[in-house]
């Protein structure tokens, strides 16, 4: 009986917590701790709240109120975040704001990239087919309904996605077998997140370093990666007034 009301208490608080935002239409998700202290860092004025993931705030951006969402890194916290806001918040478009690995020869630093497909490449299949397997992880992603004329410079292309930095002796195979000009770790999750439950998402991710059939140039120089982590963020910052006022656009 204690168990129930407890129960039947924390999900009040969870819903009271939920209505007090009001009707949001666009959550915007951040993953991994690098990239959320950046987004804090351009905005000063943002107070995060604490959730089971991270942090959370609300930020007004062309008029509308924006829901930013700290769900952590790798698969397991984005798989589980994403579902957290889609059943806490229910946005029209969910928007993931990142970095990646870029492949040398397919992509330059700074490019940003709007992701039409997401693969989940790390699954090993012992006793069946790994293509088979990773087939049914990748993700379609609609970006159709952005219309031709976008209102950021961006390469519009996959993204492939594990649990793990990318491995220089496996760019050579992901290039071909993926078509892909970059790597991270968590878009894969949050595509597959958003598809199951039929909502609308647009993942941008910047790269932040270039990575080739040696090694990485961030491998091992985490000061190099946490800086451009930072210029790669604000200008993804930066940016997302005007994709708001884009996405109002064509929702009308």
């Amino acid at each position: 009986m204690l168990f129930a009301c407890v129960r039947a208490l924390t999900i009040l608080a969870l819903c009271l917590s939920s209505s007090a935002f009001g009707n949001i239409r666009y959550a915007v998700l951040i993953s991994a701790n690098a990239e959320w202290k950046a987004v804090l860092s351009q905005i000063p004025d943002a107070a995060p709240k604490p959730t089971p993931f991270g942090g959370e705030f609300i930020k007004k951006i062309q008029g509308q109120d924006v829901l930013f969402f700290q769900g952590g890194w790798g698969k397991v916290s984005a798989a589980a975040s994403t579902q957290y806001v889609i059943d806490h918040y229910n946005p029209e478009v969910l928007i993931n704001l990142g970095t990646c690995g870029g492949f040398l020869g397919k992509i330059s630093v700074n490019t940003t990239v709007l992701v039409n497909k997401t693969i989940i490449y790390d699954i090993m299949e012992a006793m069946g087919d790994s293509k088979e397997a990773i087939a049914d992880y990748s993700t379609a992603i609609d970006t159709g309904w952005l219309g031709d004329k976008l209102p950021v410079d961006v390469l519009v292309a996959p993204l492939v996605s594990a649990d793990r930095d990318l491995l220089p002796g496996q760019i050579h195979w992901l290039t071909m077998e993926f078509n892909a000009p970059a790597g991270d770790w968590e878009s894969g999750a949050i595509a597959y997140t958003a598809a199951r439950n039929r909502k609308r998402v647009m993942i941008l991710r910047t790269v932040t370093d270039i990575v080739d059939a040696k090694s990485g140039e961030a491998y091992g120089n985490l000061k190099l990666f946490q800086e451009r982590t930072n210029l790669a963020m604000a200008k993804l910052i930066q940016d997302l007034p005007l994709w708001i006022r884009h996405l109002e656009s064509v929702r009308k």
